[in-house]
């Protein structure tokens, strides 16, 4: 398990090695896998890393790890291990598994309106729904790279982005048919673990290692922001204005006024893993994490208040 600065284990990505030990690692990866080749034959190892396998339905699936949700018109979606996704039409209510054409660990989803949908996760595989979360179709899945996608977003029912472990950034503009790779630093593959987009139309990643990006052209380029904290940030929340916070490893918080050109630190009151936050219709700001940790400001994230769950499970996502 990847282990932070702090000495902390990454969220989502969690069991891939650092970019450092993998780019080691690649040279005995490609001899492997040219002796399997020549071994099995390559058309049967094309045809068998081709094949889907169907998630199972599981009577207890609201009690398996969930990772990401998408929400869009009164659809709610939750996604995690084995492949299982949780759709909800009635506020959360009730809720019913789709037949999903992947058993990888889903770790981020994104719905655009009430019929388009899309998914992420382990072995780079993305999966959409056209009809609500009904069905699902497999539209991209590489597990020879070996690197999980931690978060999808998309701007309109065309263009969208996925990000993940060793720098992993893919963009699509036809509704995720076809996904092309791309590329966020030339200086670094650290992992990419959410991505956000501002009222303005800015983009921004949040990253490993103290590493944070901003897009102010869709994507195309992208500017390292400097931060005071080198430990891993797992969320951003672009606020009203150029306002933005991220946070992440120990409670760490910063908030920005101007896009991320300057940052003041946040008091969170807490030292655990922030892992996701969201701004409701009223302005408040909710901010979970590990040990059941639920921040609020009704500041526009200036304070938060602690308020923890009594089961103390930690909270992946909201």
């Amino acid at each position: 398990m990847k282990s932070s600065p702090a000495g902390e284990p990454q969220a989502r990505g969690a069991g891939y090695p650092s970019p450092s030990i993998r780019s080691q690692c690649r040279p005995a990866f490609a001899a492997i896998g040219v002796l399997l080749a020549l071994l099995s034959g390559a058309p049967a190892l094309a045809e068998e890393s081709a094949a889907i396998e169907w998630s199972v339905p599981a009577r207890l699936v609201e009690k398996s790890l969930l990772l990401g949700t998408g929400i869009a018109e009164g659809v709610l979606a939750v996604v995690g291990e084995r492949g299982h996704i949780l759709i909800s039409n009635d506020a959360g209510a009730t809720w019913r598994q789709a037949k999903v054409p992947t058993r990888s660990t889903l770790t981020g989803a994104w719905f655009h309106d009430k019929q388009r949908g899309w998914a992420v996760g382990h072995d780079s595989v993305i999966v959409r729904t056209t009809d609500g979360g009904t069905t699902w179709e497999r539209v991209h899945w590489a597990p020879e790279d070996e690197s999980p996608f931690l978060d999808v977003l998309f701007v309109d029912e065309k263009r969208g982005y996925a990000i993940g472990a060793y720098g992993a950034f893919f963009t699509t503009d036809d509704g995720g048919t076809s996904w092309n790779a791309g590329q966020v630093s030339e200086e670094d593959d650290a992992h990419l673990n959410q991505i956000a987009i501002s009222a303005s139309g800015k983009l921004y990643i949040a990253a490993e290692a103290g590493a944070l990006y901003r897009s102010d052209d869709g994507g195309t380029t992208w500017l390292r922001l400097e931060a005071p904290y080198d430990g891993s940030f797992f969320g951003v929340l672009p606020l009203e204005g150029e306002a933005v916070l991220v946070f992440g490893l120990r409670g760490h918080m910063l908030r920005s006024e101007d896009s991320g050109a300057t940052w003041t630190a946040v008091d969170t009151g807490t030292v655990a893993m922030l892992n996701a936050g969201v701004r409701l219709v009223d302005g408040t700001i909710v901010v979970v994490g590990l040990g059941g940790t639920v921040l609020v400001s009704r500041d526009a994230g200036r304070t938060f208040e602690n308020h923890p769950q009594p089961n103390r499970a930690g909270i992946q996502a909201v």
